[in-house]
């Protein structure tokens, strides 16, 4: 049975960093695709960035890129979402989700999904 399981969520002011983790179990997180994904209430789902098979090849989208880092500890099994100068329209619940093979930006073609954990950036 896979699970993921998102901590580091919680509540900063502007400037400020968190570091999200997702943990797993059930699969290898270096051998499929972790990406991130943030969802607000009435706004659609946004791919953060996604770190690939193997390499650990990094991509992010242009609203993060250059604040937001992901990273990937093989030995721990977790993938982490480090976040600095955080705005508060970085306020989001986070999600990590795993794919296999390729990465992708669509959250629809990810198959596993962990909880999620709220980020709040006050101004």
């Amino acid at each position: 049975q896979v699970q993921l399981v998102e901590s580091g969520g919680g509540s900063v002011q502007a400037g400020g960093s968190l570091r999200l983790s997702c943990t797993a179990s059930g699969l290898t997180l270096s051998s499929v695709c972790v990406a991130w994904f943030r969802q607000s209430p009435g706004k659609q789902r946004e791919w953060v960035g996604n770190i690939h098979i193997g390499d650990g090849e990094t991509k992010y989208a242009d609203s993060v890129k250059g604040r937001f880092t992901i990273s990937r500890d093989d030995a721990k099994n977790t993938a982490y979402l480090s976040m600095t100068g955080l705005k508060p329209e970085d306020t989001s619940m986070y999600y990590c989700a795993t794919r296999d093979f390729n990465c992708h930006t669509v959250g629809d073609y990810f198959d596993y999904w962990g909880q999620g954990t709220q980020v709040s950036v006050s101004s």
